[in-house]
């Protein structure tokens, strides 16, 4: 009844958007190391693999911070607790802009990304509880768009500032468009949302279900798959085609155009079809493209070669939210947090492993070790996609039969 009272003072549309903008700022964030590539390592005098280590440390504090946060923050107000992560993230962003060195940087940039591990699956997990059943899936997806649009917007912007004006101004933009993020969501959110408390209980549901689990190593295999190409796409660029900074910006806006394309139609089509044919179909456009990536020789050809996997990569994010947040509603803020940490353990590993092959082998073999990791993620949703459907097939039988005998 409160969160009712609360929210016919507060527009739930308001409340969408702002949680929408809050997951922009923090994509923009969390892409922005992988867009001033280029210049960071210049500037701080370390090479692309060591830049990689930024990406890789702070996705494993993100990935382990998820789940562990969540479980620290269960009982607090989703407004506070939105708005003084988007506060600390500002903070983090500042203060990064001003690291003297590589090995000061190191530790804010960790630090600063615990709040991208609270704020991505808790606004999903209250943009969910705030809607009703029949919609949840395509709340979670419209506030999961904001890192489309980061996609879109942010990536392609945040690489032309690293190439023209410098990291450090991308890094202090972030923080300030996080400033601007927090104030509308307090603003809009309304007072006394709280998810269902998290119990040991609930997350030892979570942790014993074969089906849930696989679903999370999903989320992981296909982010290791993505960021061991992503998180060196502006050198790659620069090295393997000679692209310029327009150039790398303008391959970073057509990646991001499409997979915010790709998210409005999955947002338009997840309630109807089901959340696991959309993710199975995603994680499959991807592989096309990784197995087409050699017939790429120019970066005209490479945009092309892009097209399936940019219309999918986010829309596959979007879609595990909610394939997750409509397995289980009670279990999401547990659900969401184990899948946020996923996605980050997937940037730790992609990145890693995408470091060591270019420090061993070069640019070249790249997409064949991300073809592998999404291989295995289309293969683990296929069959987490045959067990649900058994489930859902023994449970309408039991209901049948609970009916017959009840029958007069």
């Amino acid at each position: 009844m409160e969160l009712e009272r609360a929210l016919s003072r507060h527009s739930l549309r308001a409340a969408s958007w702002a949680l929408l903008l809050g997951n922009f700022v923090i994509g923009c964030g969390v892409m922005v190391m992988a867009g001033t590539l280029n210049d960071l390592t210049h500037d701080l005098h370390v090479t692309v693999s060591e830049g990689g280590r930024l990406i890789a440390v702070a996705a494993v504090m993100m990935g382990v911070g998820a789940p562990l946060l969540a479980w620290r923050v269960a009982q607090m107000d989703r407004r506070k607790l939105l708005t003084w992560a988007l506060l600390w993230y500002a903070a983090g962003h500042l203060l990064s802009a001003l690291a003297p060195d590589y090995h000061w940087l190191m530790p804010v940039r960790a630090l600063t990304v615990l709040s991208a591990a609270v704020f991505t699956p808790q606004a999903a997990a209250t943009a969910g509880f705030m809607s009703t059943p029949a919609h949840r899936g395509r709340a979670i997806t419209f506030v999961f768009m904001g890192w489309s649009i980061a996609s879109v917007a942010g990536m392609p912007l945040s690489a032309w500032i690293g190439e023209r004006l410098g990291w450090r101004v991308a890094m202090a933009g972030v923080g300030v468009a996080a400033l601007v993020a927090a104030f509308l969501v307090h603003r809009a959110l309304p007072h006394g949302i709280r998810t269902p408390a998290l119990s040991l209980r609930s997350w030892g549901k979570v942790l014993r279900s074969p089906l849930l689990m696989a679903l999370v190593f999903v989320t992981a295999c296909q982010s290791a798959g993505q960021f061991t190409v992503l998180a060196y796409a502006a050198p790659y660029y620069r090295q393997v085609f000679g692209a310029s900074p327009e150039q790398i910006s303008l391959m970073f806006a057509w990646f991001g155009a499409l997979a915010l394309t790709g998210n409005v139609v999955l947002n338009r089509m997840v309630d109807r079809v089901g959340a696991a044919p959309a993710v199975s179909l995603t994680l499959g456009m991807m592989a096309v493209s990784l197995l087409l990536w050699p017939l790429a020789g120019s970066l005209p050809a490479l945009a092309l070669v892009l097209l399936p996997w940019a219309l999918s990569g986010f829309a596959t994010n979007s879609g595990q939210q909610a394939r997750l947040g409509g397995l289980s509603p009670r279990l999401a803020p547990a659900l969401m947090a184990l899948n946020t940490s996923a996605i980050y353990t997937g940037h730790a590993l992609g990145a890693s492993g995408g470091g060591w092959v270019i420090a061993h082998q070069g640019y070249a073999p790249l997409h064949w070790p991300a073809l592998a990791w999404m291989l295995l993620a289309l293969a683990l949703s296929l069959w987490a996609q045959r067990v649900q459907r058994r489930q859902e097939a023994r449970r309408a039988s039991r209901l049948g039969l609970d009916g017959a005998d009840g029958a007069p």
